[in-house]
């Protein structure tokens, strides 16, 4: 039994382990959070949140523990966002997502040309982008996750790529990244951030 025990220990992360993670990645995963949701305080009760998440008690293979992690700030992110993020939201509907959830960035941060224009784009095309080229997800498992059809993950995502790519603040930069995602040499454009100072919050 005690065999059996040791051996559960050793294939699965435990609440240790993820406070490790969280306080090792802390930044990334802020950023994760911060660049979704475009909002200060949503990124800080999404991170929180995900580590709670974390650590009580769902069995993940200690190898996944890092990937886990971010998928449960992603899905706290779309949890917190949530209608802004709906498939049927009205703006949507309505052809108006150039002005519909867009939030800017928030005040007391500075943050890279890149990141600037991530936090610009309407909320259903950041979403989109985001999942899509930062964190690698499928089409399949981008519609999963933001309960949405693939057609409206799809057009979510070229219209943050027009955004982007006509956006002066950030034109050569993301255009560059953009072009190695959709080549197969995906750059996580968070993670190419991670050295951007984060100012001390208000």
């Amino acid at each position: 039994m005690k065999q059996i025990s040791k051996e559960r220990e050793t294939l699965y992360a435990t609440g240790s382990d993820f406070c490790r993670i969280f306080r090792d990645d802390m930044q990334s995963l802020y950023l994760l959070a911060l660049v979704l949701t475009a909002d200060k305080e949503k990124a800080e009760q999404c991170f929180v949140a995900g580590l709670e998440d974390c650590t009580s008690g769902n069995q993940v293979f200690k190898e996944w523990a890092r990937s886990w992690a971010r998928r449960v700030v992603i899905k706290n992110a779309i949890r917190s966002s949530a209608p802004e993020i709906a498939q049927d939201n009205p703006a949507k509907a309505y052809g108006v997502t150039a002005s519909a959830g867009v939030h800017g960035v928030p005040a007391g941060l500075d943050l890279p040309a890149e990141l600037s224009a991530l936090l610009e784009l309407p909320v259903q095309e950041r979403f989109a982008f985001v999942l899509s080229f930062c964190e690698g997800y499928s089409d399949h498992e981008c519609a999963l996750l933001l309960g949405w059809t693939r057609q409206s993950l799809v057009a979510a995502r070229l219209a943050a790529l027009k955004q982007l790519k006509d956006s002066s603040a950030a034109r050569s930069e993301l255009r560059a990244n953009t072009l190695k995602s959709a080549g197969g040499k995906r750059n996580n454009v968070i993670n190419l951030a991670l050295s951007a100072r984060l100012a001390t919050p208000a």
